[in-house]
């Protein structure tokens, strides 16, 4: 294990967590029977488990397909210092889709976009011609495009990455692999390609909703973690906690604990790229 000085540790990112508050009312998907779910997770309710856990700042991504859950999280990040950034949404398919984002842009906290293409039900729904623009405004401004994707999804991704060479892609929760399954030789064939185009980075993030109840096995995660390093390397690689969905088949503290003993393994220099580093570059940070 390579240990981290005392004297220069590691600031920590989580480049993956979310906010909401259910009577804003723009959470069509929560519902009561996601229980642990269906209540408000505002950053009050972060601020210890993120010092527990020694983690410096946060990204926030969006939950929501609405422009006012986007300004919502712009202001939270406005009052809370721990907030480095904000992953929004933007309405593709509207025709002044280019305005709302220039107005986004230009505040400083918006770090990039997440349509929640695992919900819409055309797979290829990316691939629409009109939204060339929308890439290239991303690209050109510097904006990542989270993925927001299951395996079937990630073929289109790729032709994405080639066809925006300059667009910054990141793969959220490995495309969600099903970790109670063998692994499937597609999903795996597919991260590789998408390891292969450089513009194209993963979120080490949400695994514990895709595997066994409450399962803190270091084992189970082992795998999926050494392929993603095989293939993306240290300089691809973010480190999320997917909080609060993470408290539907675990807890932010045993995730991080898993996290750190399969990343601890690493060269010290590599460990500070996962947890910090990646985060700072990919969403422009301080």
């Amino acid at each position: 294990m390579n240990t981290i000085s005392t004297l220069n540790p590691i600031k920590k990112i989580d480049s993956h967590q979310h906010f909401w508050k259910l009577s804003r009312g723009d959470y069509r998907w929560l519902s009561e029977d996601l229980t642990v779910l269906y209540q408000d997770y505002l950053p009050e309710r972060l601020t210890t488990t993120l010092a527990i856990n020694d983690i410096a700042n946060t990204i926030v991504v969006q939950a929501a397909d609405s422009h006012d859950e986007t300004r919502f999280l712009l202001k939270l990040a406005r009052s809370h210092s721990f907030i480095a950034g904000v992953v929004g949404w933007v309405d593709f398919t509207n025709a002044n889709v280019l305005k709302q984002l220039t107005l986004f842009a230009s505040d400083p906290y918006f770090k990039g976009v997440r349509p929640m293409l695992q919900d819409i039900e055309q797979i290829d729904w990316i691939l629409n011609p009109k939204f060339t623009p929308i890439f290239q405004f991303l690209a050109a401004h510097k904006l990542c495009f989270d993925a927001l994707v299951h395996e079937c999804h990630l073929p289109h991704i790729v032709t994405i990455a080639k066809q925006h060479p300059n667009l910054n892609i990141v793969i959220n929760h490995l495309a969600k692999p099903d970790l109670t399954k063998p692994k499937s030789e597609h999903w795996e064939d597919m991260l590789y390609q998408l390891a292969c185009l450089k513009n194209v980075a993963i979120k080490f993030s949400g695994l514990m909703s895709q595997a066994q109840a409450d399962c803190v096995d270091i084992d189970t995660y082992r795998p999926y973690f050494e392929l993603i390093y095989q293939l993306f390397g240290a300089n691809r690689i973010l480190w999320g906690s997917d909080w609060p969905v993470v408290n539907m088949n675990g807890c932010y503290t045993d995730w991080h604990y898993i996290s750190d003993e399969l990343i601890s393994v690493l060269p010290v220099s590599e460990q500070r790229k996962i947890w910090s580093d990646n985060a700072k570059r990919l969403y422009r940070l301080f």
